[in-house]
């Protein structure tokens, strides 16, 4: 189908919105939340999405939006919170969101092995999934996401058909166009029966974006680094409950321009503390000619080689979230130390990957403790632009704290001053403006291979968990191995019976020859 000019898409989006107050609003008021309404009204991305997901049919998009709004009525999913659900939801971790795919859509995980068939609580999970769903909806407003039904160690207390068609629903139904993808990961053979019958709810379309995987060919779709070691990577990622932060961003302290003159004394402060460490060491050095030697002037570049070697290899073991204005890196968490090991700054590295200057602002959940330089900028095609982010004062990092990158392209006319930019944010689009979230990870006492910044410097280190990631893939290769030659072995003595049997059997039959002709 050809794509719809932003006319035509304007005209359809009026039409289906005339059409919702004539015909379906009248009858049916009390069965909508007037937020919904109020949101049909407002939201031209939301109706786009309910006329993509029904192809432009125009009466087919009309009783989506209305079953939909039944739905959403019926499970209050407006009201959805973490005080409504039970605690021992999300304590099972068989839900949760992590992660991104290789075209950089989210990823819904589903593990089949922690859900139990209960008709007793199947009403609370259908809630638990809505809830999730609706929190992810209005952080990346209706960004599309990858689901993923883990299927590793399932037994037949965990087939549940009517929890699995609920979901399907939920995407088929009720949140139009946020789904690209299904991947399910080592199906059981007793599954194959069900899954006729799943296919039988789904559509054509529907039925493409299943995505049989085992841990051979999983990461067609998933890199490594979201994948769990049982899957074949390498991301030792355990969901633990703590509480849902509201993404209330706002901006950090030292955004460039209205707080110009804190950013100027911080330089002012820094470059007067490095000058009087310089003469320090100078006036230490000419105190003491004779500590300093020839070596020691030759050993001081090699360890700058060595800190800049490290710096790039740090670099290299950055994930990166790829979207479609900017690569991010990290793709999600920054980290910081704790008040024993002391980093208070991190790196993020921006790419901008289109034809055009990319406007960008950083905000974040706790604009009282971080400095973020710069948070308001631009960045030219093609090139990388890195972002400090600090702590400010006697401020700790903290699990809750919450970074939102907002991207949004510019005309190469627009020019990239302060005031522009300013200008600029106040007209573009909400769905012209790429949103993605970073959150915080507190380093206790090792330092991971992230990009961290202390005294001017990167530091990369290996963690306690990457030892044990090392080693708990090394045992399996182990185990790999052990299996083979088991294997081989096994296969070697039923050749040795086989063979020792035809070495029988011929005997016998000289035997029975050599009697027969006596």
């Amino acid at each position: 189908m050809a794509e719809q000019q932003p006319a035509d898409k304007a005209a359809l989006v009026s039409e289906i919105r005339r059409r919702f107050v004539a015909e379906q609003l009248p009858g049916k008021s009390d069965k909508y939340d007037s937020r919904d309404v109020e949101r049909l009204q407002q939201d031209d991305l939301l109706v786009e999405n309910y006329l993509i997901w029904r192809h432009d049919v125009m009466d087919d998009t009309l009783k989506m939006i209305d079953e939909s709004f039944q739905w959403r009525k019926q499970y209050a999913v407006n009201d959805l919170t973490e005080s409504v659900l039970p605690k021992w939801l999300f304590d099972t971790g068989a839900l949760y969101l992590h992660g991104y795919d290789k075209e950089g859509y989210k990823l819904f995980w589903f593990r089949v092995k922690c859900h139990t068939k209960d008709p007793k609580v199947l009403s609370e999970k259908k809630k638990f999934v809505a809830f999730w769903l609706e929190h992810y909806n209005r952080r990346d407003h209706g960004k599309p996401l990858t689901v993923v039904f883990d299927m590793a160690e399932t037994g037949i207390s965990q087939i549940d058909l009517d929890f699995v068609r609920f979901i399907i629903n939920c995407f088929q139904d009720y949140y139009p166009n946020f789904l690209t993808k299904i991947v399910i990961f080592e199906m059981p053979w007793i599954m194959n029966a069900a899954f006729k019958i799943v296919k039988s709810w789904l559509g054509p379309e529907a039925v493409n974006m299943l995505k049989f995987t085992n841990k051979n060919d999983v990461q067609v779709y998933i890199n490594a680094e979201y994948l769990p070691l049982h899957m074949g990577g390498t991301d030792t990622f355990k969901f633990s409950y703590p509480p849902l932060v509201d993404d209330d961003f706002q901006t950090p302290l030292c955004e460039n321009g209205p707080i110009a003159s804190e950013d100027e004394n911080e330089n002012k402060e820094e470059i007067e503390a490095d000058s009087k460490e310089t003469t320090d060491s100078n006036e230490e050095q000419s105190l003491n000619p004779k500590k300093v030697s020839f070596v020691e002037q030759i050993s001081k570049p090699e360890e700058n080689d060595k800190t800049d070697s490290k710096a790039k290899n740090a670099r290299k073991t950055l994930t990166t979230f790829k979207g479609p204005l900017l690569h991010i890196s990290p793709a999600e968490e920054l980290y910081f130390g704790s008040k024993e090991t002391g980093e208070k700054k991190c790196l993020i590295v921006l790419t901008n990957v289109t034809k055009n200057i990319v406007a960008f602002k950083v905000r974040t959940t706790a604009p009282e403790k971080y400095r973020v330089k710069p948070s308001n900028s631009s960045c030219e095609p093609g090139t990388s632009l890195d972002i400090v982010v600090s702590l400010h004062g006697g401020f700790l990092a903290s699990l809750h704290d919450r970074f939102l990158i907002m991207a949004a392209e510019m005309d190469q006319a627009s020019g990239a001053g302060a005031s522009e930019l300013a200008q600029f944010w106040k007209e573009v689009p909400r769905n012209k403006v790429m949103e993605h979230r970073l959150r915080c990870h507190v380093v206790e006492n090792s330092k991971p291979s992230t990009l961290t910044l202390k005294e001017n410097s990167f530091i990369p280190a290996k963690t306690n968990e990457d030892l044990h990631l090392q080693l708990t893939q090394l045992l399996q290769v182990n185990k790999r191995l052990q299996e083979q030659i088991d294997c081989c072995i096994w296969f070697q003595q039923i050749t040795v019976v086989l063979a020792l049997l035809l070495v029988a059997m011929a005997a016998f039959s000289f035997y029975l020859l050599h009697t027969q002709q006596s």
